[in-house]
């Protein structure tokens, strides 16, 4: 049984969730599509771009950043269309995945590392003991790109916290959120263990007023709220696993869930198991995204 409330269901996979003016905003990977939903269900496309679109951020002025899976870039919406905004590939072993903007415009955009469906299925489902590093990239407003943290295990889902000093990563492959501090020139220092995870893969991610960080299991169906130092504060059992999470609603306090049948892109490119689940919770959201 799970704990939630369907929202929405019909999508092939969501990723990317971000509550921004009034709506939750979301990629539907293989609808090539962001999309966005109200509270009540209502449904809205956003953008439609030849590519797997993932992350989303805005910059200050309000023009839409969106990673684009294949092209290992950042896009940018602008009144006359999509346009590139950062190209990242020289940077980025293979899929590029989420991303977290801050206030200033500052984008940080994580990475698969190499073909995960493709070595799941040569090892049987384990690539947790022996699989490629690979770089979270850092994007500049400018749009160019740089090494923000070498040797990284599938950095995936981030946050910065409200005085935008913090960054926090999951790193889905090392079972463990990551922290780093900002520094004033956007360089990352004091890279250090932020909670493990023992038994999570921990996929997206958001944080709450409290300072602690929802988690999606993309091993189970279930959303955890971790904090600080690993302690399991509550979990949500969710309709089917749980790829990514993010706090909205009117007051904050909604927790958005992103569930599939599969992560496995054959499976979720040819079927529409993909569902937005809901749940009420008790801090509402903080810092970005």
């Amino acid at each position: 049984m799970s704990d939630t409330t369907i929202l929405l269901e019909g999508l092939y996979f969501g990723e990317g969730p971000r509550w921004h003016e009034g709506r939750l905003w979301f990629s539907d990977f293989y609808a090539h599509a962001v999309k966005s939903v109200d509270e009540a269900g209502a449904v809205r496309i956003e953008l439609e771009l030849d590519d797997q679109p993932s992350g989303l951020g805005w910059l200050p002025d309000g023009r839409l950043l969106v990673v684009a899976m294949k092209a290992r870039a950042v896009k940018r919406l602008d009144a006359t269309g999509l346009v590139l905004h950062a190209d990242i590939s020289h940077l980025t072993a293979h899929l590029c995945n989420d991303m977290v903007v801050d206030a200033q415009g500052t984008a940080w955009v994580g990475n698969f590392g190499f073909d995960l469906d493709a070595e799941l299925r040569a090892r049987g489902g384990d690539v947790l003991s022996d699989h490629p590093v690979t770089n979270l990239v850092r994007v500049d407003t400018d749009g160019s790109a740089h090494l923000a943290a070498p040797d990284m295990h599938f950095p995936n889902g981030s946050v910065i916290t409200p005085d935008g000093r913090t960054l926090i990563v999951a790193e889905t492959l090392a079972g463990c959120l990551t922290a780093f501090t900002i520094n004033a020139d956007k360089s990352l220092s004091h890279r250090r263990v932020w909670a493990p995870l023992p038994g999570i893969a921990p996929d997206g991610i958001c944080l709450d007023e409290n300072g602690q960080v929802w988690v999606a299991n993309a091993l189970a169906a279930e959303v955890v709220h971790v904090a600080e130092g690993g302690q399991i504060v509550r979990r949500i059992a969710t309709s089917q696993p749980c790829y990514a999470c993010m706090l909205g609603g009117a007051d904050g306090k909604t927790l958005f869930a992103l569930t599939a049948a599969s992560s496995e892109g054959a499976k979720s490119a040819t079927s529409t198991t993909g569902k937005i689940e809901t749940a009420r919770v008790n801090a509402a959201r903080a810092g970005w995204p």
